[in-house]
């Protein structure tokens, strides 16, 4: 019997995502549960996530709950912090049961090596914001907005977020943004060559490229938009698909 494959998706902004994109995402969790030896979300799962000491963000309990019962049944579930929800923590990985990863990670993915993350903050033209992340990030920032009211600080980030779902396409500046993280994919092959692939999210653009003979670059995409996701098979090139109406497709990515 073949080994079943590694789905990975990211960027379901949760909070933003009409309730049918929610929905599709949770049959997609049910199919994986079906199909699926592991599930990765590669950031921004949710637009805005922030763990208290006893409060957790309201919503999204089925989605939770799909989670969970992933893990239950034996297929491991690991969540990468984005930008929007870097700052996850002890109810994901204790009371959820998934793996947690803050910063890129090289690991394998069905016997080939992977440069796994997010995306923001890398490669050229993104000075700005890792200022701006080195802030959000310190403990003293979060020190502070742990004392806010859940209510006030939902407020704020609600304020700071910029996904839209009113856009039909990329815009200028995520296809920019794509092609610079394109770039920096390449050079990290490129200088790493037991590398065999990169696999980002954060552009909402999805992407499928062969840099190399059998050495890839991967972005998933985003569910906002494409509900695209993309599949590890065992001793097989990655893929790159879409899901619409409970169906899973090529992607044109």
């Amino acid at each position: 019997m073949q080994d079943p494959p590694v789905l990975l998706a990211s960027d379901v902004h949760l909070g933003v995502a009409p309730p049918e994109t929610e929905r599709a995402f949770l049959r997609w969790l049910e199919h994986c549960g079906n199909e699926a030896s592991q599930v990765v979300i590669n950031g921004d799962l949710f637009d805005f996530w922030f763990e208290y000491r006893s409060v957790v963000p309201r919503g999204h309990t089925r989605v939770l709950g799909a989670l969970s019962a992933l893990v239950d049944s034996g297929i491991p579930v690991t969540l990468v912090g984005g930008n929007h929800d870097w700052w996850g923590g002890d109810f994901l990985t204790d009371e959820i049961g998934v793996g947690f990863l803050r910063e890129p990670t090289v690991l394998e993915i069905k016997g080939k090596k992977t440069l796994l993350a997010h995306g923001d903050g890398l490669g050229a033209g993104d000075a700005g914001y890792r200022l701006l992340k080195t802030v959000l990030r310190g403990s003293v920032t979060r020190f502070a907005f742990r004392w806010l009211h859940p209510d006030l600080g939902a407020w704020v980030a609600r304020r700071v977020s910029k996904t839209t779902v009113h856009s039909l396409r990329p815009t200028d500046r995520q296809m920019a943004r794509a092609r610079l993280l394109e770039e920096w994919a390449t050079k990290e092959l490129e200088s790493s060559p037991d590398l065999d692939q990169v696999v980002l999210g954060h552009t909402h653009v999805p992407v499928l490229k062969e840099i190399f003979p059998g050495r890839h670059y991967v972005n998933s995409g985003d569910w906002l938009l494409n509900q695209s996701y993309a599949v590890f098979p065992q001793g097989q090139p990655p893929q790159l698909k879409d899901w619409r109406d409970g169906e899973a497709s090529e992607s044109d990515g």
